[in-house]
């Protein structure tokens, strides 16, 4: 499990788009915080803070703490905007969480031992179908990672999510089937 995210808010008294447009004119990111049978607080961020946060990785799979004018939020970003042209975050939304809430997020899986995988030494090509995975979980449990260990793997090998050790209290989101996460695919010779 990560560490928990701080960032500093303060409270935002006007909303609309010409209120987010002087926020942003002011190197602020507009944001609100909703859930957890609460009313929303539309606050305001300070924009070289957030996007520090958001390209450090993980973002959206991080517990935060905000401070809004002193008073603790503990959120989970559930979304984040951009401007499509400048890359500059123009809104964040974020889920208010409490002790017991369960989230659905999206994990980074890591492929490990690519070294001691017989299939990829013979020539073969490690093939990932997915780098993430998607479970519920608490939201005071999410995991860092998955990792995927590819020992012994021959060409033709497929690992599925089901092989992936899951901690207690996480669950795959998808049960109807067992979807694949990588394979050793046979090297291709061009003539």
């Amino acid at each position: 499990m990560s560490e928990n995210t701080k960032l500093t808010a303060q409270l935002r008294e006007r909303s609309g788009k010409g209120a987010a447009r002087e926020l942003r004119r002011n190197n602020m990111v507009p944001a609100v915080i909703y859930g957890d049978n609460k009313d929303p607080i539309t606050i305001a961020l300070p924009y070289k803070e957030l996007s520090m946060a958001i390209y450090a990785g993980g973002f959206t799979n991080t517990i935060a703490d905000i401070d809004v004018d002193g008073t603790m939020h503990r959120v989970l970003p559930k979304d984040y905007q951009k401007d499509p042209v400048r890359d500059f975050i123009t809104h964040v939304d974020f889920l208010r969480v409490g002790k017991n809430t369960k989230v659905h997020v999206e994990i980074p899986v890591h492929y490990i031992n690519e070294e001691a995988c017989p299939g990829i030494k013979r020539g073969g090509v490690l093939n990932v179908v997915r780098h993430v995975l998607e479970v519920n979980c608490r939201a005071d449990h999410i995991p860092e990672y998955f990792e995927v260990d590819l020992t012994g793997l021959q060409i033709e090998d497929v690992v599925h999510a089901s092989a992936i050790n899951l901690p207690d209290g996480v669950t795959l989101t998808v049960t109807d089937r067992d979807p694949t996460m990588c394979s050793i695919a046979a090297p291709t010779v061009s003539q």
